[in-house]
């Protein structure tokens, strides 16, 4: 973010809350939830985007809709320091992963994949531990959701075509 930004206040709370609760809400409906006009929430919004405190809109889809119904966290152990520089090159290279990061413990990353059903997640998983430098993984299926509202039990894309010839 830019140091020379202005502050964030609560007004700038309440109006990303609000965003993020319903991005498509209109600056007039933000304006009187938290007691501005519209055309100060749209200049609040303005800056917050462009000091990066908001980094874009997106739709939150069901993700069986999309063909997404497996799901699962995959821990990745590497042989050696793997810098998270390579394993981004990596996961880059799988669409079916939504969320890659590294973390502390034994792991070095922690993945989020979805896949069309469990052979489709047995074969991502099978081409992940074909990286050489990928010593181990551990998987853990999803069976559901207890905070469906939450964002990450949304997708954020349609499911890959992946099958062989397509």
């Amino acid at each position: 973010m830019n140091s020379g930004a202005a502050p964030f206040d609560e007004l700038d709370r309440k109006i990303v809350t609000a965003l993020m609760a319903n991005a498509r809400s209109s600056f007039a409906e933000i304006g009187t939830a938290v007691g501005l006009s519209s055309t100060a929430v749209k200049r609040r919004v303005d800056r917050l985007r462009e000091t990066g405190v908001i980094t874009g809109f997106t739709a939150t889809v069901k993700p069986a809709a999309l063909g997404w119904r497996t799901e699962a966290y995959v821990e990745v152990y590497c042989e050696g320091a793997a810098p998270p520089r390579r394993l981004a090159e990596v996961v880059r290279n799988h669409p079916e992963i939504t969320a890659a990061m590294t973390v502390t413990g034994g792991a070095d990353a922690l993945l989020h994949v979805r896949a069309r059903d469990v052979e489709h997640f047995e074969e991502v998983l099978e081409r992940i531990r074909t990286e050489p430098f990928i010593r181990k993984t551990i998987s853990v299926m999803v069976l559901s959701h207890l905070l469906p509202e939450a964002p990450e039990a949304g997708a954020s894309g349609p499911a890959p075509d992946v099958r062989e010839g397509a």
